[in-house]
């Protein structure tokens, strides 16, 4: 059965534009420096789960599209490139301490702004709108999977 996640982006970093416009409209999901959301992504992630793409650290964040986990559980390849501001020198290459997965564009959606979230009783729950939240992967269940899509008018994601 597949999960859901909300994956957390900078569009100034990686945008749901920048998605569609990859290769196969898939990307690594690279930089995440939290332990939790990298055990997330190691434990918890299977190929074909859904994402909540969610503009992040920006005017109007808020959902901006659906993807699927695409697979390819590999180590973040980001922790050993000494320019990249995720550069992590304490990680050693036979044992990387951060992972990726790569994503796969299902669509961009108008924005659903962080204010019309807020706003939905059914997704009280969601943990992107808890008071302190800063992990930029989080579960969502399947109700508030269902919300969402019923909030963009689509039925199917």
């Amino acid at each position: 059965m597949p999960k859901y996640w909300l994956m957390k982006s900078e569009p100034d970093e990686v945008s749901i534009d920048d998605l569609a416009r990859a290769p196969k409209a898939t990307l690594p999901w690279t930089g995440v420096r939290n332990y939790q959301a990298r055990n997330f992504m190691r434990d918890e992630m299977r190929r074909g789960d859904g994402v909540l793409f969610y503009h992040s650290s920006c005017p109007q964040p808020g959902v901006a599209g659906l993807a699927r986990v695409a697979g390819n559980l590999a180590p973040d390849t980001t922790q050993f490139d000494p320019t990249s501001p995720y550069h992590d020198p304490k990680s050693p290459r036979d044992q990387p301490r951060w992972l990726q997965v790569d994503v796969a564009l299902v669509r961009k959606t108008p924005l659903l702004s962080l204010a019309a979230l807020r706003a939905a009783p059914q997704l009280a729950t969601l943990q992107v709108l808890r008071r302190g939240n800063r992990l930029s992967i989080t579960p969502v269940t399947p109700e508030e999977w269902q919300a969402v899509l019923a909030l963009l008018g689509t039925d199917e994601g």
